[in-house]
């Protein structure tokens, strides 16, 4: 690298490398960001569906069991 090759870290040789890791880390971050948001978003979701099918199940589950005990009845 050219700061090695030099010898001492002038802050002219120092700055642009820095500069540019700062740009790519705001990039990577304007990335992450909503990407996080959407994924946490998209698991709510997924519960909220997941509870309604469970609660779906267990009302249909108590419906059959007690049409056939009705129908044992008789």
């Amino acid at each position: 690298t050219a700061i090695g090759i030099a010898g001492q870290a002038s802050i002219d040789k120092v700055a642009g490398p820095v500069g540019e890791a700062l740009i790519m880390t705001a990039i990577g971050l304007a990335v992450a960001v909503p990407a996080v948001l959407g994924y946490n978003w998209l698991i709510r979701r997924n519960k909220s569906a997941m509870e309604e099918v469970r609660s779906f199940g267990a009302d249909l589950h108590a419906v059959l069991l007690s049409s056939a005990q009705t129908a044992a009845r008789a």
